[in-house]
């Protein structure tokens, strides 16, 4: 089946134009009801099926909850409402509640004028295609609502923070503590300024919150994972140890030395790697994707750890992980997957991640990453009409050949369509850095001329 409205990641777009309208989210959660409610579900005579609804912290996520709310209960299926939650909060609640499903509402490190929806199934995982394709199917059908007496109601949950602060608290080692640590925690104005800043100061170290302050309209503004600059400056201003940022809902991270340097989701992964291979407990391979730096696959493969890429989404690098019964996986923008401790990428669990290895080893990050150079990395995004094949078009594979002629066995050249943006992205890989730049930027300028 084509997909109509799903991409890799959900339903995302504009707020106010189609798919994120009210009218719209209203009839996805009528469709995503009627499927839950038509499961094997293994429920007690009269009760109905329950979800739990989270949201990032956009204005916008006030009427889309509510839209969807209305939907889900016109198709006789509770919702338990948690207010803003990062996306790896609700995975863990829904299962940790034994509820039939989870939705999140968020454009994840996009800007407030986006927003999107992402289910989880009951388990804590992304719903399979065959079930998205079952709501897909329904979205477009005639909405008419159970009787009076079957409709779903919808209630708070209270103590939803303090459960996902105790479960994020519970993936690190209960014989080590981060005392003497000062950590600067970005939270992107985002679904983690309540979440974040509490998980590290109950494991002991001095933290210092920025981007913390929500007003619905600065999500993601000059801050977060995508944009760091904020969190560098901080960490030079306190003289702190480290700098962890998180994006807009929670499931990405970066992180930041004492000198402000900035380490990225493969250099993360690097070390999480290299620390679980040297205690034992790395079990399998690591899973990245076609975006991973090369350098990190000539590393781990020097460490004898079999790596394996998948296409670029974290439900991609959950497929393989699963498929290969391995553990650890993730991608260079900071969703890391850690299977051993939680069902989907979580930005906070990640960060513990990376603290566990370096107060264990007693090493800096520079020291635990050390033994990984990435090789230099340009990505340019072209906007596109989303139809657009760019693989399709002769001067653009000519400019692709070209490029990989000159870059020989030392680089790499990847084009592939955003699942979340119409945009094509244009990434080249290999040394020396002036040469990548200048082949990315000419495909890129192809690819504009192409699509105009």
């Amino acid at each position: 089946m084509t997909r109509k409205y799903f991409g890799t990641d959900g339903i995302r777009g504009r707020v106010g134009e189609m798919p994120i309208t009210p009218d719209f989210v209203m009839r996805l959660g009528f469709a995503a009801g009627k499927v839950l409610a038509s499961a094997d579900l293994h429920l007690s005579q009269g009760e109905r099926p329950a979800v739990l609804i989270g949201k990032d912290t956009r204005i916008s996520g006030y009427m889309l909850e509510s839209a969807l709310q209305a939907g889900l209960s016109a198709a006789g299926v509770d919702s338990l409402l948690t207010g803003p939650m990062p996306t790896p909060a609700v995975a863990y609640l829904t299962r940790a509640l034994r509820l039939q499903a989870g939705i999140v509402i968020s454009a994840s490190h996009n800007p407030f004028e986006d927003n999107g929806i992402k289910f989880f199934s009951s388990d804590g995982n992304k719903l399979p295609d065959a079930t998205e394709e079952l709501i897909e199917a329904g979205i477009d059908q005639p909405l008419t609502p159970k009787p009076s007496a079957q409709l779903g109601k919808a209630s708070r949950v209270r103590d939803a923070d303090g459960r996902y602060i105790e479960f994020c608290k519970s993936t690190f080692p209960s014989e080590l503590d981060l005392r003497g640590l000062r950590v600067v925690v970005d939270c992107a104005h985002g679904a983690t300024y309540h979440i974040a800043p509490h998980v590290l100061h109950e494991l002991g170290a001095e933290v210092v919150s920025v981007g913390n302050e929500p007003d619905g309209l600065n999500i993601n503004d000059k801050c977060g994972a995508t944009q760091p600059a904020m969190l560098r400056a901080a960490v030079r201003q306190h003289r702190a140890d480290l700098g962890i940022a998180l994006d807009g809902d929670g499931d990405r991270l970066v992180m930041l030395d004492h000198e402000g340097r900035i380490y990225d989701g493969d250099e993360l992964l690097y070390v999480i790697a290299r620390h679980r291979q040297a205690s034992g407990t790395l079990k399998g391979g690591v899973v990245g994707t076609v975006m991973t730096n090369l350098a990190l696959e000539n590393a781990l493969n020097g460490m004898g750890v079999e790596f394996a890429r998948a296409a670029v989404g974290d439900r991609y690098v959950l497929e393989q992980l699963i498929a290969k019964r391995w553990q650890l996986g993730g991608e260079g923008s900071g969703h890391i997957v850690c299977l051993d401790k939680h069902t989907t990428g979580d930005g906070i669990v990640s960060a513990l991640q990376v603290l566990h290895a370096l107060r264990r080893n007693a090493q800096t990050l520079a020291q635990a990453a050390a033994g990984l150079t990435l090789y230099p990395q340009v990505l340019v995004n072209v906007r596109v009409e989303r139809k657009f094949d760019c693989h399709a078009n002769p001067a653009v594979a000519k400019a692709v050949s070209s490029a990989e002629s000159k870059l020989g066995s030392h680089g790499r050249v990847l084009l592939r369509p955003s699942g979340t943006e119409p945009v094509i992205r244009v990434m080249v890989e290999g040394e020396p850095r002036h040469q990548v730049e200048e082949l990315a930027n000419d495909i890129a300028d192809c690819v504009r001329k192409a699509a105009a």
